[in-house]
């Protein structure tokens, strides 16, 4: 069940394409919980998961991972993918080791300067 949306945009020589990610209601397993999302890339979707020892880790860490996916993406790479204004992240956190790649509001937020 999907809790959560945001919409990305990626301009194009086609014009603006939205990127949609979703990220849904985290579930518990035998022994973990497990948080789904999704990342509807232009050129086809993409669907993750985090894992935590409950849901709040589950949620935490599908969030860390979908930052991930979009800071290392040729997407962000190429310079033209934005949440709301260009250059000044996404809004997604990211793990400690990749920290170096954020931009904007996202390196302001996490205490990064650029």
């Amino acid at each position: 069940m999907k809790i959560l949306e945001r919409i990305l945009h990626y301009s194009s020589a086609r014009g603006n394409i939205e990127i949609p990610i979703s990220i849904d209601l985290p579930v518990q397993g035998d022994r973990d919980w497990s948080c789904l999302y999704r990342i509807d890339w232009p050129d086809g979707p993409y669907t993750g998961a985090g894992y935590g020892v409950d849901a709040t880790q589950a949620l935490l860490l599908a969030m860390q991972a979908i930052g991930t996916d979009i800071y290392t993406s040729d997407y962000h790479r190429s310079g033209r993918l934005r949440w709301l204004d260009p250059g000044d992240g996404y809004g997604f956190p990211v793990p400690a080791t990749i920290s170096h790649l954020l931009v904007g509001g996202d390196a302001a937020n996490a205490g990064l300067r650029r």
